[in-house]
């Protein structure tokens, strides 16, 4: 089946795997060879995207991002039309980022807080999606010159390829959003991965964190697929923790540039692992 181009991630998201993808899918099985495929933490979706399945399940804590996709499927031509209003001005992007400070956000169209988050992802600095304990979108104005805040063509390329497959889209922890899953089925997971150090830990996605507890629940959870004759592809760091967690499993380090560390001379190629549980 011919590939769409023009289906490419429409935001960019912190640990995204764009540039990782030809990796990423010399060890992908063949879509001939699986049924549903299952995607449980979405973000920018570049593998998703560089598949096109005819049929998936994505899924991510991340409301306003869940919220993002439905509405790019669902109304993408009411969606253009209220990015087209948004300013590339600082003072312009903390009054909108500020918004979810009031109880009154949540009443907000699903359209209007979409085209919000899109907004913020496109001008706030390195495109970091970052929410404070309170679940408040705190990253700073990106000052860039001209961002891609309304990119129209990937936007509706996005929305016909979610309308033309079966693609349910789910906003659920990830055990629950992979209750579904089928022997025969193929599940690629990319959590939020384990700090390489203390003072690297990322956890803004969303308001609870991914700490140890979680990475070795998600461990149990990957033996529960292996179990049931699921095959999955993990991507993680290569820190001793995750080695060692997903020992019987097989293995392979790839490398990563990251730019997402406040200090210029911490930014560069790092080592992350590639785990699936079939040959």
């Amino acid at each position: 089946m011919k590939k769409n181009k023009l289906i490419v991630p429409f935001v960019k998201w912190v640990g995204g795997k764009r540039q990782l993808l030809p990796e990423i899918l010399k060890q992908i099985p063949l879509p001939r060879s699986y049924n549903n495929y299952f995607e449980p933490f979405i973000g920018g979706g570049a593998v998703l995207f560089h598949l096109q399945p005819k049929l998936a399940v994505i899924n991510d804590m991340n409301e306003e991002l869940i919220n993002l996709y439905t509405v790019i499927r669902e109304d993408v031509d009411s969606l253009i039309t209220e990015l087209k209003k948004h300013k590339n001005e600082t003072e312009y992007f903390y009054r909108i980022r500020n918004w979810d400070r009031d109880k009154s956000y949540q009443s907000r169209s699903t359209v209007v807080r979409a085209a919000r988050i899109h907004y913020l992802n496109k001008t706030c600095y390195n495109g970091l999606f970052r929410v404070n304990s309170s679940g408040e979108f705190n990253a700073p104005f990106g000052r860039y010159k001209n961002p891609n805040i309304v990119n129209e063509i990937t936007l509706k390329a996005v929305s016909k390829f979610l309308n033309e497959n079966d693609v349910t889209i789910l906003n659920k922890d990830y055990e629950e959003a992979l209750s579904g899953s089928k022997k025969n089925d193929f599940v690629y997971l990319d959590p939020p991965y384990d700090p390489l150090s203390d003072s690297s830990n990322f956890t803004g996605y969303n308001k609870g964190g991914f700490g140890k507890e979680e990475q070795e629940r998600l461990k149990l959870v990957c033996d529960n697929l292996d179990a049931k004759g699921i095959k999955f592809l993990l991507s993680n760091s290569s820190t001793e923790f995750i080695h060692t967690l997903y020992s019987r499993y097989t293995k392979s380090v790839v490398f990563a540039k990251r730019s997402v560390n406040s200090l210029g001379n911490k930014r560069g190629e790092v080592k992350e692992l590639l785990i699936r549980n079939y040959e």
